[in-house]
């Protein structure tokens, strides 16, 4: 079971780094972009382009940003970690889904079998948050019934 989780903790860092070079590229291509739009365009035409491609350059920075605060938040969980609580690392099943505490990311599988990755910060790890096997938890009125911790 270990090795689904560090699979799972291998999956994330891949996602993060794969936002982080989307971003930068996305950096490079507006930076590019603006470079080679020249002043022999109308005057209005340039500020409009050159101001566009500014917006994308902030906006992919804050993407850059955000995507290396999640690869540092990352780094700091031991996949290979045994954890007895619901808490950031642990690999939760639960009778409502598999649920990887860790970073917010897109769900993942691994052999045919889903796993939600989801930050510490989010409701239902709020919720299941030092609680351990054979728990139950309410969340959203429904009740979760923890499975399995590892």
């Amino acid at each position: 079971m270990s090795r689904i989780k560090e699979k799972l903790f291998q999956l994330c860092m891949e996602y993060i780094s794969e936002r982080i070079r989307t971003a930068e590229q996305g950096i490079i291509s507006a930076k590019e972009a603006a470079e080679n739009d020249t002043k022999s365009s109308a005057g209005d035409k340039y500020e409009t382009t050159r101001e566009m491609m500014q917006h994308e350059i902030s906006f992919n920075q804050v993407q850059l940003h955000e995507a290396r605060k999640l690869k540092y938040a990352l780094s700091l969980i031991n996949p290979s970690r045994k954890c007895t609580v619901a808490e950031t690392g642990s690999l939760v099943y639960t009778d409502i889904g598999n649920f990887f505490i860790a970073v917010s990311a897109t769900p993942l599988s691994i052999d045919g079998v889903s796993y939600h990755v989801i930050s510490s910060a989010s409701p239902v790890a709020k919720a299941m948050q030092n609680h351990k096997e054979n728990d139950v938890v309410i969340f959203n009125g429904k009740r979760i019934s923890i499975k399995s911790i590892i």
